[in-house]
């Protein structure tokens, strides 16, 4: 086994932020999942939200944590004019909502922002909260962030842009923080719309302290400055670097100081000046795997080394990534679904092409695919779920509809799956 895996934690029986316990869209855990169901078939508990969102659920033990505006925008309709969802009423809260996993019932709604806003497929509600059975961490699309306790009591709070200044993502914030021991990290990667530079930086998680906070200079002109995704650790002979990614760069940094260790490019070949880029980094010890402007190009690298490290580190690159959905992983075989419905299975370590193009149900796909008990679910804007057989070998296991506008990702815990709709939260499982 290689050094930089872990043993299995209680963290791994349920999922503790947007990507799960492992941050690979991987749920090690979760056995006798669904592979049918309808609306009015093996679902076990639905609850209306208050409003849609990006944001995945977090679940730990009994409790399912979901972040949500106060009401209206379900099902939200373009604005043509210009290109943003047209509210259905004025409220503007931001609520955490605490939900028994069990039979969904709301045990506590905590509000945590006011002022939301929409861009298109996001709102103030986008970036997903993340916990470690102690405490909950939130960040709003404001940078305002919080901490509460299990029972929703708000232990501190931050507002980042009144300390840091404003941000100028063209579609508005929407990065999940890292939580990786003591610390959150935060990366705020733009400036399609703001002269602000891009800056990471590091609070202690349970003051909210600033520990560090460094600026990040990147080559990326116009919307190539904004990046929509999370930070992430690398494990570089037994010690951790801190990755991030966006302005036509990776770069790497000591997580206990912020000082930049080396940085990487060549996502960019064409110099395209908007080339922002949403698709999430995933990292599997010192592997990295992300793509350029709509999965183009898809370079998997070495962290480690120092200074400009662009030509060095490569280990595979091809133009078979996504734009929107973060791939999943066990470690060892690379699922990448497209924005269009089409999956695409790579051997992690090599990047060798196993398949390529498999359709599944068409559409348009924002959602991240998760990958649990030997399958893969993929769901599409329009709610429908494609479950196919995980391994070398394609097949399309099931076909299933939810009504309701979907962005959230699917999230396995135990022997249930929970979808979160425009219109609802699903807990789903064989009856």
């Amino acid at each position: 086994m290689a050094s930089w895996l872990m043993a299995a934690g209680p963290e791994d029986g349920y999922w503790t932020n947007w990507r799960g316990p492992r941050s690979s869209g991987y749920a090690p855990l979760a056995k006798n999942l669904p592979v049918k169901w309808s609306e009015t078939e093996n679902i076990i508990w639905k609850v209306k939200t208050p409003s849609w969102s990006a944001a995945t659920p977090v679940i730990w033990g009994d409790l399912v944590l979901v972040i949500t505006a106060e009401s209206g925008f379900v099902n939200p309709t373009y604005d043509t004019r210009n290109l943003r969802r047209a509210p259905e009423d004025k409220s503007d809260k931001i609520f955490l909502l605490g939900l028994d996993r069990k039979t969904g019932s709301e045990r506590w709604r905590t509000m945590i922002d006011s002022g939301n806003e929409l861009h298109r497929k996001q709102n103030s509600a986008s970036p997903s909260p993340i916990t470690d059975g102690n405490h909950i961490w939130v960040i709003t699309g404001h940078l305002r962030m919080s901490c509460l306790s299990m029972d929703g009591k708000v232990v501190w709070k931050r507002d980042l842009v009144a300390d840091y200044g404003h941000v100028g993502l063209n579609h508005g914030y929407a990065s999940t923080p890292l939580l990786d021991g003591g610390r959150l990290y935060v990366q705020v990667i733009h400036g399609f719309k703001s002269d602000n530079p891009s800056y990471t930086a590091a609070f202690d998680k349970l003051t909210g302290k600033t520990v560090w906070k460094k600026l990040r200079p990147a080559p990326g002109q116009m919307e190539s400055k904004d990046n929509y995704g999370t930070p992430q650790m690398a494990v570089v002979n037994e010690k951790k670097e801190l990755v991030t990614f966006g302005g036509d760069i990776a770069t790497g940094q000591d997580p206990d100081t912020g000082e930049e260790l080396w940085r990487i490019g060549g996502f960019n070949p064409t110099d395209f000046k908007m080339n922002r880029t949403i698709s999430g980094l995933l990292v599997q010890g010192d592997q990295v795997v992300v793509g350029g402007n709509r999965g183009r190009p898809y370079l998997a690298f070495r962290a480690g080394g120092r200074g400009d490290v662009t030509g060095k580190k490569e280990i595979w690159n091809n133009n078979l990534g996504a734009d929107v959905p973060t791939p999943a992983t066990d470690g060892k075989l690379l699922y990448v679904l497209n924005d269009k419905g089409f999956f695409n299975l790579l051997e992690l370590s090599s990047g060798k092409v196993i398949y390529e193009g498999q359709r599944v149900e068409p559409g348009s796909y924002s959602a991240s695919p998760l990958l649990a008990d030997g399958k893969v679910y993929a769901i599409n804007e329009d709610g429908t779920t494609s479950v196919i057989k995980a391994g070398p070998e394609f097949a399309l296991l099931g076909v299933n509809k939810l009504d309701g506008y979907t962005l959230a990702s699917p999230v396995a815990v135990g022997d249930r799956i929970f979808i979160r709709t425009g219109e609802a939260i699903y807990c789903i499982g064989n009856k």
